[in-house]
């Protein structure tokens, strides 16, 4: 796998404004916000894409969705919120690296696309 900037991130070689961090995965404020709530939630572990992902990701893909939810609570998101999983040039994917967008704190328009 190609290294990217989440690898980076969860190395520590670059900065990011981190609000979660455990043995499985990281979260952390998007640098480019499409929301006034723009959170990612990545696995340490690197997948390029949903599309890479087997049956032994089952647990970690749960895991991060779990995170996710557990943030949004914790962030105030109580009028709802969103989860977004891009995949592929196609989905709007532009770093090779499985995460999950927690967006909200505001009104999301319907359809995203």
């Amino acid at each position: 796998m190609v290294d990217t900037i989440f690898g980076k991130i969860i190395r520590g070689e670059i900065p990011a404004r981190i609000i979660h961090d455990d043995d499985r995965c990281l979260a952390f404020h998007d640098r480019a916000p499409q929301a006034p709530v723009h959170v990612l939630v990545i696995p340490k572990h690197p997948i390029p894409s949903l599309t890479a992902t087997t049956a032994e990701d089952r647990d970690l893909l749960g895991h991060l969705v779990l995170v996710a939810t557990q943030l949004a609570e914790s962030l105030g998101l109580t009028g709802g919120y969103r989860l977004v999983v891009n995949c592929g040039a196609d989905g709007g994917q532009s770093v090779n690296h499985l995460h999950v967008h927690l967006l909200g704190g505001r009104q999301l328009g319907w359809p995203p696309g």
